[in-house]
C-alpha cells in the first residue's frame, strides 16, 4: 500500500449543501479556493503514472494494490449522492491521504498537507493547478507538459518538502551519532534491531 495517497473527485456541478455527516465533515475541514476556473483536471490526472480511475467503492482495492493516486467521477451529484461518495472516500482516507474535489462549481482540498486554519482561500486557481498541487503533496511525478502551479495558499506548510528533508537529515544525524558511540539505543527503543 502506498504511503501517501491522493483521491481526486471530479464532478460537474455538485451540491455540497445539506447532506449528512460525511458531507459536513468534508466541508468543515476542507479549504475552498473561491476563484476557481474549471477545466480538464481528469485529462491532466490521467497523465500521472499509476493514476487509476475507480468508483468510490473500489478505492480500498486500488490502494491495497499499490496505487497512490485515484480519480473518482462524481458527475452532477446532488447532496445525497455526494454524501454517499464522500462517506466511502472518508472511510478509506487516513491521515496520509489527500482528498481533492474539482467540480465545475467548486475546488476543495482536504486532508494531508492542507491548511486547517482557513476555510477558504481568495486566490485565483485554474484546473491546470490541481494536479501539480496533488503531485507536490503526495510526491508523485508530474507529466512533462504540465503548465500549472502549486496552490501553496491551500497548504499547511509552504516549505513542506524542505521540512520533510530536514526531519530526515536530523534523524539520520541522530542515528550516525548513536553508531559512533557504539550505542544501539535508537534501534532498541523502536524495536528495529
Amino acid at each position: 500500500m502506498a504511503e501517501k495517497k491522493a483521491i481526486l473527485l471530479i464532478g460537474g456541478k455538485v451540491d455540497l449543501q445539506g447532506g449528512g455527516n460525511a458531507l459536513k465533515k468534508f466541508s468543515k475541514k476542507s479549504v475552498a479556493l473561491t476563484k476557481y476556473t474549471p477545466g480538464d483536471v481528469a485529462g491532466q490526472a490521467f497523465k500521472v503514472p499509476g493514476c487509476s480511475a475507480v468508483s468510490a467503492d473500489g478505492l480500498k482495492a486500488v490502494f491495497e494494490g499499490g496505487s497512490a493516486f485515484a480519480v473518482v467521477s462524481c458527475g452532477n451529484a446532488g447532496p445525497d449522492e455526494m454524501e454517499s461518495i464522500l462517506a466511502q472516500v472518508l472511510e478509506v482516507a487516513d491521515r496520509r491521504t489527500l482528498v481533492v474535489l474539482a467540480a465545475e462549481n467548486a475546488l476543495l482540498f482536504y486532508g494531508l498537507g492542507v491548511t486547517t486554519k482557513a476555510s477558504s482561500v481568495d486566490r485565483e486557481a485554474f484546473a491546470r493547478d490541481v494536479v501539480p498541487t496533488i503531485a507536490h503533496i503526495v510526491d508523485l511525478p508530474l507529466p512533462d507538459d504540465t503548465t500549472g502551479a502549486v496552490l501553496y495558499q491551500a497548504l499547511k506548510e509552504t516549505n513542506l518538502k524542505l521540512n520533510e528533508f530536514l526531519k530526515l537529515k536530523e534523524a539520520l544525524g541522530r542515528m550516525e551519532a548513536a553508531l559512533q558511540r557504539g550505542s544501539q539505543e535508537p534501534w532498541d527503543k523502536h524495536d528495529c534491531a
